[in-house]
């Protein structure tokens, strides 16, 4: 792997604007920061076409019963540890189907393991053991340097799945993935800290890449996440009022339906508008989930409100 040249990564400048970071009143640091976070957002706006098309291959790879797989090292494994952590309660998804791999595994995810991101081999090991043709892969690096990522994104390819990368080097290689995210965020205010806004930028991209695509695939109506697991009280609580908004029902009509359902919050909208049993529910939303892969969208699967 060629020599890299750290001193040519924007994401290790010092920011000329906060040199007298130490000797700023914490007030005048929050706003600072708050400035800076200010042109994170900016960069994740400015990188809008480029997540839309990110979604159209993820949607092409799930829809193909493909699987995502997010892969970093650091603060950037760790948003993608996040991302796949959420997916499953928001958007009613198996385990599976969004994964999270962490240079220097689990443990990382509690306790910095610098040295991990420099192991391009294992990067590669890891996508020989889990991934497999029409998966998705999803490299985040801030630097566009990590040797796990970049590792585990040539072998993602040599597997003949997708690859995309999340980076906030705007002089990285393009053939590093077959499509590329590039959030260019510039020098972080505590120089080199790219747990900041490069940080910030990285978990919006990735906010927006899972919502828009299990939007897209059929996880939500509306804006309400029709798909949640009510394991919480508070999850409960909002899984009796979407079946009872949805379903045109009482609450108390609406927590026996749920109930039936043995918590899918789905399948008891279903029975409430269709009157069926749970079981025939079920095999409804089977058979549209087979047939339709792809969701609303394409204006095939039943939609709550009609």
């Amino acid at each position: 792997m060629a020599r890299i040249r750290y001193d040519k990564l924007t994401t290790e400048w010092a920011d000329p604007r906060t040199r007298a970071l130490d000797r700023l009143s914490p007030l005048q640091i929050a706003r600072v920061m708050n400035r800076a976070d200010r042109e994170a957002v900016r960069a994740a706006g400015r990188a809008a076409p480029a997540i839309a098309r990110a979604v159209d291959l993820i949607l092409e790879a799930l829809g193909g019963g493909g699987r995502l797989f997010f892969v970093g090292a650091g603060t950037s494994g760790r948003l993608g540890v996040l991302e796949a952590a959420e997916c499953p309660p928001t958007f009613g998804i198996p385990t599976s189907q969004v994964q999270a791999v962490l240079a220097g595994g689990r443990g990382s995810v509690f306790r910095s393991k610098e040295g991990a991101e420099d192991d391009a081999r294992d990067g590669a090991r890891q996508m020989r053991r889990r991934v497999r043709p029409g998966d998705v892969v999803v490299g985040i690096s801030a630097s566009g340097t990590a040797r796990f990522v970049l590792g585990a994104l040539a072998a993602a390819q040599q597997r003949r799945a997708a690859t995309i990368l999340v980076t906030c080097n705007p002089r990285i290689g393009r053939r590093v993935a077959r499509h590329l995210i590039l959030l260019d965020t510039g020098p972080e205010v505590l120089a080199g800290s790219t747990r900041l806004k490069a940080g910030t930028a990285t978990k919006l991209a990735l906010n927006t890449l899972t919502t828009a695509t299990f939007a897209r695939m059929g996880n939500i109506f509306g804006n309400r996440m029709i798909a949640v697991q009510p394991r919480s009280a508070k999850l409960r609580a909002r899984a009796v009022g979407l079946v009872s908004h949805f379903g045109q029902v009482s609450q108390r009509r609406a927590e026996r339906l749920l109930t039936a359902s043995r918590g899918s919050t789905l399948v008891a909208i279903t029975m409430a508008r269709s009157k069926v049993t749970a079981r025939e529910a079920r095999d409804t939303l089977a058979y549209l989930l087979a047939n339709f892969p792809h969701g609303p969208h394409k204006g095939h699967r039943h939609h709550p409100r009609d």
